[in-house]
């Protein structure tokens, strides 16, 4: 067979024993791709007449593209980006929005063989001046808007524009001049980088996790297994670009099943509007992060007639209140699952199993998952790490940057994860937590260390240490104990300007929300037990008398 034959039959394979938990994982075995482009030789072999992208807008905007749209525009744009010098082996940083360039210019980059790197759209220009030049970047694709950000920035040299004009750049709208039809210069091999993704670690600067073209694109067929997409499917996920679950469940996933990717674009979370448009528009699967979770519950979900047949939570677990309010509400059961930027679904509550609320489910086809303790023995409760011997295809090539990063996560024949878990006698496991201080606000990943390498910027804090505090509706945001420099008073005032000064150096997804002024605790080698740190939060009751929260220093 031929790679896209390999690769449709481990695909069909899947999709036939989508209930069989047992049989997919006793039988799956991952395709063995020398060579493959899964846009060109997966995406474009798709019924061109299906529908394959609908993006609703916020005033009522609405369109859609079939596979076959979508198969033209990318070529047009793949020979755009070849006209202007991009080249196979090419970092590309593409900083978009959900909007219909952003599936263009993924599906363009994957066939012309340019490495894309994801970027949210909230990074600042110091953030995108690390990613430029450790990324290597030699085009990016993004907004009129956002093309000042890059102002007086090292690279790259070709800058491309998708809407309004911008002085020295590249327009989009000069592909669709071009042919329709795209031809390679070569096959594609399997093991050539794909993506670059910045993940938070626990140094101060993110690691750079590399994907091949059969990592990613292949590697989701253990989320498509996960998230239950079939052929057809109506498929909304709830995720900002930029960062791995984009991908998992607005390119891979529903498209390596032939689903359609249904988008609804809201500048401020609107519940109520999100499920009309479910309703309007007969959504079959849907997945979000808890925090989504936790809005939507608020409204009368029994009122809205869906269509759906899947709901997905991912991130971080739920609690089992939201899940008996969805089953009550709907009848329908919240599969929770887990997995990295580093790699692909590796454990979920897979379609038509019994779900244990509070468990992310057993591992998924293809992934051999053990549980290590601290000794590095198998054991029921441990570090959660992929097996080496049985290598699963969705992991990571490596840190591109980081060759002893590398190394580390792959020391004695496995990959570890940093994450804790605990399997119960049915092989469900249960997420524990992080093995290091990282931790989730509003299901962004934060790394102490970077914002204390912030707040220690600031005349006024001589020692700094970030935890995460609990929030109703974030599940937790950024707080920082402070350690004040001499001269400077715990006043609602000094707050106020510490908080001032992170808030305009940070992304706002990591901005700190919350202070306190406290002497920090320490081992005896002078290190902060922020696990005391944390273990205070958790148990708090109310604020302390030195804390202060950004909501009421505005």
């Amino acid at each position: 067979m031929g790679a896209s034959e390999d690769f449709l039959s481990a695909r069909d394979f899947l999709l036939t024993v989508r209930d069989d938990y047992d049989r997919a994982v006793a039988e799956f075995r991952w395709p063995e791709l020398t060579e493959f482009n899964w846009a060109l030789d997966h995406f474009d072999a798709i019924d061109p007449t299906g529908l394959a992208l609908w993006i609703v807008d916020e005033d009522g905007a609405e369109e859609k593209l079939t596979f076959g749209e979508l198969q033209a525009r990318s070529n047009q744009f793949a020979i755009n980006l070849q006209n202007l010098g991009v080249r196979r082996g090419d970092p590309l940083l593409l900083m978009l929005g959900n909007i219909t360039p952003l599936w263009v210019t993924m599906l363009a980059a994957i066939k012309i063989g340019a490495v894309i790197i994801p970027t949210s759209t909230l990074l600042g220009a110091d953030e995108l001046a690390d990613r430029l030049d450790r990324g290597g970047v030699r085009a990016v694709v993004t907004t009129a808007a956002l093309a000042e950000r890059f102002e007086g920035l090292a690279g790259p040299d070709i800058r491309i524009s998708v809407d309004h004009p911008v002085k020295g750049w590249a327009s989009y709208a000069d592909a669709t001049q071009l042919a329709i039809t795209y031809r390679p210069d070569r096959p594609t091999h399997g093991g050539e980088p794909l993506f670059l993704y910045f993940t938070s670690g626990t140094t101060s600067k993110p690691k750079l996790v590399e994907h091949s073209h059969v990592s990613y694109p292949v590697g989701h067929l253990s989320t498509m297994f996960w998230i239950g997409v079939r052929p057809g499917d109506i498929h909304l996920n709830i995720s900002s670009p930029g960062w791995g679950k984009h991908a998992w469940s607005n390119l891979f996933g529903p498209w390596n099943a032939g689903a359609t990717v249904f988008v609804v674009n809201q500048a401020r979370f609107d519940a109520p509007e999100l499920l009309r448009e479910m309703q309007r528009c007969e959504v079959t699967t849907f997945c979000a992060p808890p925090t989504v979770w936790r809005m939507l519950v608020q409204q009368d979900l029994a009122s809205y007639q869906l269509s759906l047949r899947e709901v997905i939570g991912a991130g971080e677990p739920l609690n089992a209140e939201i899940i008996d309010q969805v089953r009550s509400a709907w009848g329908l059961t919240i599969r929770d699952g887990f997995g990295q930027t580093e790699t692909t679904a590796m454990c979920g509550n897979s379609p038509g199993q019994a779900v244990k609320d509070g468990s992310m489910g057993r591992p998924l086809p293809g992934y051999a998952v053990v549980l290590l303790d601290p000794d590095g023995n198998p054991a029921d409760e441990g570090e959660i790490c992929l097996d080496l011997s049985e290598r699963p295809l969705g992991l990571m090539v490596g840190y591109r940057d980081g060759d002893s990063a590398t190394s580390d996560a792959t020391s004695g024949g496995y990959y570890h994860t940093g994450d804790v878990a605990r399997r119960d006698a049915d092989g469900y496991i249960t997420y524990v937590g992080r093995t290091d201080d990282i931790f989730k606000a509003a299901d962004y990943r934060i790394s102490p260390f970077e914002l204390e390498s912030v707040l220690i910027e600031h005349p006024a804090v001589a020692e700094a240490a970030v935890v995460p505090s609990p929030d109703p509706i974030r599940l937790a945001v950024p707080k920082a104990y402070v350690v004040l420099a001499r001269g400077y008073e715990p006043t609602a005032e000094t707050a106020a300007a510490i908080l001032a000064h992170c808030r305009d150096r940070l992304a706002p997804f990591k901005r700190i929300r919350r202070i306190e002024f406290a002497e920090l605790p320490k081992t005896i080698s002078g290190k902060i037990r922020r696990v005391e740190l944390r273990a205070s939060e958790q148990g708090r009751e109310g604020r302390s008398p030195g804390e202060f929260w950004e909501e009421d220093l505005r």
